[in-house]
């Protein structure tokens, strides 16, 4: 054992990551004990274990997201290189980089989850109930929030009272009325909005479900991470994207339904959105009796989509034709929305390559479109089998080919998908 601890105290942070990684794929390749109760030990132990592990990974985000790495990779946010090349959800990478954001002025928090006195949950509650506040505030609202989790509040509890903390340094700042949600039931959408001394305006209230959808797939587009240089929040993101929608400069309220004519006459073939979302048949018809019905016939028919050289920018028909056939920028990893994307010449229209023609035009995103244009170098472009194209990102350091001149830390390829 004491040799043991000495060797762990001699080894470098990549070789316990290394250590670590191997335990890891041998403990998963293991059959669990058929005894419940001993699983359920394990299962506790073990949770415990990847509560320090989060600890540690806040640590690495931070240093990546402080030195902005993920652009030099082609990446437009620390919160993209998490969904897209760590696989994770929406919702936990945005937990794990508020906390790694954050982990700096919450002191106790970070100490106590580091030594499994804490776990993830209350971590990421706590962190993000105080990422609006300033450090004096911050430093007061983790004492209580560390009482409540003490009290054995749980961790919902926690991130609850943690929501209307700011509605309580309010109240005592005296810029807004005492909040009154009991006065509303939860059937009816409602908004309450009040007007601060300088001129502003608070803004707070309640959306049911069906309102919830509206709100979600209009403002969620546009309060996407705008490029490399945007280190607003999702809560000023939100609150640009939704003066954006109430100034008229809104472009993106349209849905597009693709659905074949077999589907419109009668046929039971599924329509879909332009994310891929699945509309059934009889649905799409009750659509189509109030929106516009428009053929997109793909080479030929009613819509010009090969304009050659004598038009550098795309027509409106053939960006119909793109947002049908791509849901998503064509970078593998992007998620941004095709209807929010600009139109991207393949093979250069400044270079007196590329023709605006639809086989020779794809949707990418605006950060991807300037950062293919500067770095044409890194990019290297592949087909579906659909043969819609695919752009890949080659990571820094790697040659023609895409393979890597320098060895990472850990004597393994880095986790960038490589071109087909």
């Amino acid at each position: 054992m004491c040799s043991t601890e000495i060797a762990f105290a001699e080894a470098s942070t990549t070789e316990l990551v290394n250590v670590l990684t191997a335990v890891a794929a041998e403990l998963a390749n293991r059959e669990p004990s058929e005894s419940p109760a001993v699983c359920m030990e394990l299962s506790q132990t073990l949770a415990g274990a990847t509560d320090r592990l989060e600890s540690a990974l806040a640590g690495f985000i931070s240093v990546v997201d402080k030195s902005r790495e993920v652009q030099r990779w082609g990446l437009p946010s620390t919160q993209a290189w998490l969904r897209s090349h760590l696989g994770m959800r929406d919702t936990r990478a945005k937990e794990r980089l508020t906390l790694a954001r954050q982990r700096h002025r919450l002191h106790t928090v970070a100490q106590r989850l580091a030594t499994g006195e804490l776990s993830f949950g209350y971590a990421t509650a706590i962190a993000g109930s105080v990422a609006r506040l300033d450090d004096e505030d911050c430093r007061a609202a983790e004492n209580i929030l560390l009482g409540m989790v003490d009290q054995q509040f749980s961790a919902g509890k926690v991130a609850a009272f943690g929501r209307r903390i700011h509605d309580v340094i309010a109240e005592r700042d005296g810029t807004e009325e005492p909040d009154a949600d009991s006065r509303h039931g939860y059937e009816r959408s409602w908004v309450d909005s009040t007007r601060s001394l300088d001129g502003g305006r608070y803004i707070k209230g309640w959306l049911n479900a069906e309102d919830a959808a509206v709100w979600d797939g209009t403002l969620g587009p546009l309060a996407k991470p705008a490029g490399t240089e945007d280190h607003r929040d999702l809560p000023e993101r939100t609150a640009a994207a939704l003066t954006t929608v109430l100034s008229g400069g809104h472009k993106a309220t349209k849905v597009t339904v693709i659905c074949d004519l077999d589907t419109l006459t009668g046929g039971n073939v599924p329509a879909r959105l332009t994310d891929g979302t699945p509309i059934p048949a009889e649905q799409a018809r009750r659509i189509a009796l109030s929106a516009g019905v428009s053929p997109i016939i793909l080479g030929h028919g009613s819509i010009p989509l090969y304009l050659g050289r004598l038009h550098r920018f795309a027509s409106s028909g053939q960006r119909q034709v793109l947002e049908a056939l791509y849901p998503t920028c064509a970078v593998v990893g992007c998620e941004v929305p095709g209807t929010l994307c600009e139109v991207d010449h393949v093979e250069g229209w400044a270079l007196g390559e590329g023709p605006t023609d639809i086989d020779k035009l794809t949707l990418t995103c605006g950060w991807h479109n300037r950062y293919k244009h500067v770095n044409p170098s890194r990019i290297t472009i592949g087909h579906t089998p659909d043969g819609l194209y695919r752009y890949h990102l080659k990571p820094p350091g790697t040659d023609a080919d895409g393979k890597s001149e320098t060895p990472t830390a850990t004597g393994r390829p880095p986790p960038w998908p490589q071109a087909a």
